[in-house]
């Protein structure tokens, strides 16, 4: 059998190369997972685990480096005076306390980390007993915690995350009591609870994966001393669990979460890329796995020249102001100095704001970069895998993002066939985005669970009546049918198709969605429809906030001074019908100014022989 899986997926590659198209790997093919070398015990502790600190994504070698760039890198002196400016404001803040909001303490434990960060890295570079202090008082404060909210085990990753890497940067300045009581915390409220609860947390397929595989092997390696049995176990199981978090940047490296869980999720995975290569000399191939590294140009194109992302997926709206500092460890990797910034890391210190909270480390990557190369980014992205999506632009204003996959992917919403179109910064064709999950929570709404019935489809956000796809007899989409990436199409006029019928279930016999860029100026969408007996109602939807006034064959949108035409162009004595979603339909929706939906309904009596083309051209005026 792994002989004739090898042949397959041979096959497939084959045909990759050679064929004119991107082809899609079909959801059916079954990929062997790629394990991490893994030769964690006590015998290989005691001999490769380096003894003396800092050794968690930092060395003697690389302060000794830091130092020197901020001496001679304008570009990370100015990130250091951020750094060090974030510093000052934490100083003036009141002490952490256990503030747990719903069912989450993981705002403490994030601000937990951005301060270790932020202080830490102030204080080795400017030797102010100041920052140590203010260190010493947090990581007392946060030790003493009763618990780290092991129910919610994110909290308890990025809190052990922090202690971790405070003691390990400052430790040997810190008093021994201090040293004492976060190792002892680091064991007791990190490390003891995860090995509570089952596998999911440390072998699921999310990134939940990601961020407490980090932390557990971050607090391992600082206990290592007191507990080596405990450690060397510990960052076994990591080693062993790390590829099912991985898998799922296959096989282009577009990240089925979307882009604002790539930054949660792959920052983690970085971060513990550096720390086990400043403790052991080697990553044990978490770095090189396959298609990760692909991932920071996934990262790049979902961020539209707006700097609005393509945001599917539970996604947030807008890329951060502050630069990306996780792209700079694929910077550092790589020589590619388009994963740098330049603009945002080099703006005045006071419009930085509040910086990621693994910016000490990030700066430490930012000072590491040597440029080798500067490769430019595709004008159309095909990146397949459990939420495949294709991304075509123009390298200026044109920017497009559609997609297929199915609404039972972590994070995922009915959305497959949706699409969005932006031109010259304005987003015509938009995704409603995400919404806070704890205001949700607190009412008692079900928004983790998927079923086909369940509560989370019933939000604007979440449903396919707040996406630009089709919909048919007026129904949800089928929670876990999977809309494959048939095919994408490079060239001047390129085209990217996707099998939407599994997500209608019995009511479509067929229905194929393609995407075509015909110039910079438009785009057209044209789906194959064949129906069956179950078929009542097709509807072309488009989500907007332009202004729309119906006209003859179609509409105009207007929006920020520009204007576009929406062409009906199969179906032109069909009028289009703008139904308004300000307020959405339920008070717990994301209200968002100006929504609406515009509709091409197309009865099934008016289809001829079971078959139709649906084909509407969007072009700027």
């Amino acid at each position: 059998m792994r002989i004739e899986k090898f042949t397959l997926q041979l096959l497939i590659i084959t045909v990759l190369l050679w064929s004119p198209l991107v082809a899609a790997v079909p959801e059916h093919v079954e990929m062997d997972t790629v394990k991490l070398e893994n030769p964690i015990t006590v015998k290989y502790l005691k001999r490769n685990l380096k003894k003396s600190g800092p050794k968690l994504a930092l060395s003697p070698a690389l302060l000794r480096n830091l130092k020197k760039k901020i001496k001679n890198d304008p570009l990370v002196e100015n990130y250091f005076l951020a750094l060090k400016a974030d510093a000052d404001r934490v100083i003036n803040q009141p002490v952490l306390t256990r503030n747990v909001i719903g069912r989450r303490l993981l705002g403490t434990s994030r601000d937990l980390l951005h301060r270790v960060n932020v202080l830490g890295i102030a204080y080795l570079i400017e030797q102010d007993s100041k920052y140590l202090d203010k260190l010493n008082e947090e990581i007392i404060a946060v030790s003493n915690f009763s618990d780290w909210n092991p129910s919610h085990f994110l909290d308890v990753a990025e809190m052990a995350t922090g202690v971790a890497l405070a003691i390990d940067w400052v430790g040997d300045d810190l008093p021994d009591a201090t040293v004492k009581l976060a190792k002892d915390a680091l064991i007791e409220k990190g490390i003891a609870p995860s090995w509570n609860g089952g596998k999911g947390r440390m072998y699921g397929t999310n990134n939940w994966n990601q961020v407490c595989n980090a932390g557990m092997i971050a607090a391992a390696i600082v206990i290592a001393d007191q507990d080596i049995e405990l450690a060397a176990k510990t960052i076994h199981r990591s080693l062993d669990g790390i590829p099912n978090g991985l898998m799922q940047y296959g096989p282009d490296g577009a990240y089925p979460e979307g882009s604002t869980y790539w930054g949660y999720g792959t920052a983690f995975t970085v971060l513990t890329s550096a720390m086990l290569k400043t403790s052991f000399g080697t990553d044990f191939g978490i770095g090189d796995y396959p298609a990760f590294k692909e991932s920071a140009d996934f990262r790049k194109l979902t961020i539209a020249p707006s700097g609005n992302y393509y945001n599917y997926a539970d996604c947030g709206d807008r890329h951060s102001d502050s630069g990306d500092i996780i792209l700079a460890w694929f910077a550092t990797q790589s020589g590619n100095s388009l994963y740098i910034e330049d603009d945002k890391f080099s703006q005045p210190v006071a419009d930085f704001g509040k910086l990621h909270r693994i910016a000490g480390a990030g700066l430490v990557w930012l000072a590491q970069f040597e440029k080798t190369t500067e490769a430019a980014l595709p004008l159309v992205y095909k990146g397949d895998g459990k939420n495949p999506i294709v991304i075509m632009r123009d390298g200026k204003g044109y920017y497009f993002g559609g997609k297929g996959g199915k609404s039972t992917v972590s994070h995922g919403n009915m959305d497959a066939g949706s699409f969005i179109w932006e031109l010259n910064g304005v987003r015509w064709s938009i995704d409603p985005g995400n919404q806070g999950y704890n205001a949700l929570e607190q009412t008692g709404f079900d928004l983790w669970n998927s079923c086909q019935d369940c509560e989370r489809w019933t939000l604007l956000t979440k449903n396919n009546y707040g996406h630009s796809t089709l919909t048919v007899n007026g129904e949800l989409h089928v929670n876990d049918g999977f809309a494959e990436m048939l095919e994408v199409k490079k060239g001047d006029q390129p085209e990217a198709s996707f099998d939407l019928t599994p997500v209608f279930g019995n009511k479509l016999r067929k229905a194929t969605r393609k995407f075509i860029k015909p110039d910079n100026q438009s785009l057209i969408i044209e789906d194959q429809i064949e129906t069956n007996v179950h078929t009542k109602m097709i509807t072309w939807q488009m989500m907007t906030q332009a202004d729309v006034s119906i006209v003859d064959g179609g509409a105009v949108l207007t929006q920020d001074g520009k204007k576009i035409m929406l062409e009906n162009l199969s179906h032109p004595d069909i009028m289009v019908s703008v139904i308004s979603l300000d307020p959405a339909p339920l008070e717990l929706d994301r209200q968002i100014e100006g929504l609406k939906r515009l509709e091409i309904g197309i009865p099934a009596y008016l289809i001829e022989d079971n078959t139709d083309v649906i084909k509407v051209r969007l072009k700027a005026l």
